[in-house]
């Protein structure tokens, strides 16, 4: 019988392994120290900002206990301190931005990849970049300065339209003002779309054009093609995507601050003023002292930790969604 020939990807291999000496044993071991550094380094940062800031604020815990969450009451003269107007008014903004963005976000990243011409892809691109770049004092006074007064006159009209349904009544109905949850969360929108849509772009990109083509081939339209093809393969990309929008959005201090109205109230009228976590630092930090300055930082220990719980619950969703798509492959 004849001897079979090796194959020539043996001989590589084989030729490679030879030639590989122990230089490049030790720069593969250094560089994956280095890499195992740089992600321990992450991770103790982490723990640094936890404890440091648990530790400046526990005497703000320690006086006021359970309460200091569930309480609504932020009296700083008395020494009772409750966030919970602070955590709705963080959340509700939050929601309000990413209810927003998150549609007007993925429809730009979509008609980047799937629909613009080259030119217009390139511009697209480069103004939703600048607008990423732009500073958030910027975007708060400019908010402050064109948009409050305007919008308070169209939430008039949606109130006097809308305000009187009885289903729509609780949201939009009943006085309004410009400086409420609605312009901070507008404002909040316009500063994550130009987040959300990179990233989404980025991910949408990685998506193989030979998918789309067979799709396309076997005569399904561009909408089945992206439900089919596209969005199963990035679907944990989109949520990371809209995660990191939200988390921007909840931790935003200075734009928010000049535009809620500085209210502590629990309201589901969104025409409200209102405060978040946030401004709530920002506006009273500079002054405070010793307890009220622990009850502050305690705000964002608070914080930090809904912002964790966010982005483990979105881990999660995305997990899942992997798995369920492995499972049905």
């Amino acid at each position: 019988m004849t001897a079979l020939a090796p194959a020539p990807d043996a001989d590589l291999g084989a030729d490679l392994g030879a030639n590989r000496n122990a230089g490049d044993v030790w720069v593969d071991r250094l560089f994956r120290a280095i890499t195992l550094v740089a992600g321990l380094l992450v991770l103790a940062i982490l723990a640094l900002i936890a404890y440091t800031a648990i530790t400046k604020a526990w005497p703000a815990f320690r006086h006021q206990g359970p309460s200091f969450v569930f309480s609504r009451t932020w009296d700083p003269n008395v020494n009772h301190f409750g966030a919970l107007d602070f955590i709705y008014g963080t959340m509700l903004t939050a929601a309000i931005a990413v209810g927003i963005a998150v549609p007007l976000s993925l429809g730009i990243a979509l008609f980047i990849t799937e629909l613009a011409p080259t030119r217009v892809r390139s511009g697209v691109t480069y103004v939703i970049d600048l607008l990423a770049a732009i500073p958030s004092v910027v975007y708060g006074f400019w908010a402050l300065a064109i948009l409050t007064s305007p919008a308070a006159n169209v939430y008039q009209h949606i109130a006097d339209t809308l305000g009187r349904l009885p289903l729509l009544s609780s949201f939009f109905g009943g006085p309004v003002v410009g400086a409420s949850f609605m312009t901070a969360g507008l404002i909040l929108a316009v500063m994550i779309v130009p987040i959300i849509t990179s990233l989404s772009r980025e991910v949408l990109l990685t998506v193989s054009q030979d998918d789309k083509n067979a799709a396309l081939a076997m005569g399904a339209t561009r909408w089945e093609t992206l439900r089919v093809a596209v969005f199963p393969r990035v679907r944990s990309g989109l949520i990371g995507a809209v995660m990191l929008g939200l988390g921007r959005a909840m931790g935003e201090t200075i734009a928010v601050a000049l535009v809620i109205g500085s209210s502590h109230q629990i309201t589901s009228h969104v025409f409200r003023s209102g405060d978040t976590m946030a401004s709530v630092i920002a506006h009273n930090f500079p002054e405070a002292v010793d307890l009220p300055k622990a009850a502050l930082i305690g705000l964002g220990v608070v914080l930090f930790v809904i912002t964790i719980i966010v982005n483990v619950i979105a881990r999660a969703i995305a997990n899942r969604s992997s798995v369920l798509r492995g499972s049905a492959r």
